[in-house]
């Protein structure tokens, strides 16, 4: 899996991206978030992620100083570039440090996943097809990713049972609870109940774009039998109730 890493100092922008993006289906997982320029940099260099997403205009470091920063520490990653369209120009400044890629906000569905497949197929092209197919068939059973890597299947496979938790995704890949902890939050940048938040979350979103569905089912098929808990964990990671995300896609 290809590890991303997202920069953007709107909250709702960036939760829009880091929740309503299918990332298991792109062979991806988010490995970190950030508000600003300076924060991405310190997590691009702590995380290593292989692709970075990233707004222009951001306070204390902007995505261009950031990106040229981190070509100056080594770093390898593929870049993507947030821009208004009065910024069009001094995006394409971005090019010169090695961005992959652009795209003009607000951007359509689907555009986002269309220039991450890109990245993919050239990540695929420069490693071979058996290098890249290492992380999800090849690891050593005692390799940390690999445990990280089945968590997050089961999490995919499960997250809509209420009584999913630690234990029972720890028991799933037969290590301990305290082990299990300590390397997922170590490879990902979030506790495994923070990562089955944020992944319910992005199924709830996927669901409440039917403006047919009631918020109660909702909450059920992703696993929460009090709706009204379901709708707090809601607001604070999306920034909105459910019936006000709902509205929205009206």
């Amino acid at each position: 899996m290809m590890k991303v890493l997202v920069v953007e100092d709107e909250p709702y922008v960036r939760k829009g991206i880091v929740l309503s993006v299918d990332w298991t289906a792109l062979d991806c997982f988010v490995v970190g978030e950030a508000s600003n320029g300076e924060e991405g940099l310190a997590a691009a260099l702590r995380y290593q992620p292989n692709i970075i997403i990233t707004d222009i205009k951001m306070p204390r470091m902007d995505g261009i100083a950031m990106l040229k920063r981190l070509r100056e520490e080594g770093c390898d990653a593929q870049v993507i570039i947030l821009t208004a369209y009065s910024d069009f120009e001094y995006a394409k400044n971005a090019l010169r440090y090695g961005a992959a890629d652009y795209l003009l906000k607000p951007f359509r569905d689907g555009e986002l996943e269309q220039v991450i497949v890109s990245i993919h197929a050239r990540l695929m092209a420069k490693l071979g097809q058996a290098e890249a197919a290492l992380p999800a068939l090849q690891l050593k059973k005692g390799d940390k990713s690999k445990y990280v890597m089945e968590s997050l299947a089961f999490i995919a496979g499960h997250y809509n049972d209420s009584d999913i938790g630690v234990g029972s995704i720890a028991k799933s890949v037969g290590i301990s609870e305290g082990y299990l902890c300590h390397i997922f939050k170590k490879e990902t940048n979030y506790t495994l109940l923070e990562y089955l938040s944020q992944y319910r979350m992005h199924v709830a979103m996927q669901l409440l774009r039917d403006c047919r569905v009631k918020i109660y089912e909702v909450a059920e098929q992703v696993g929460y039998r009090d709706i009204a808990y379901f709708s707090s964990t809601f607001r604070k990671i999306v920034g909105l109730t459910p019936s006000e995300f709902q509205a929205r896609c009206r």
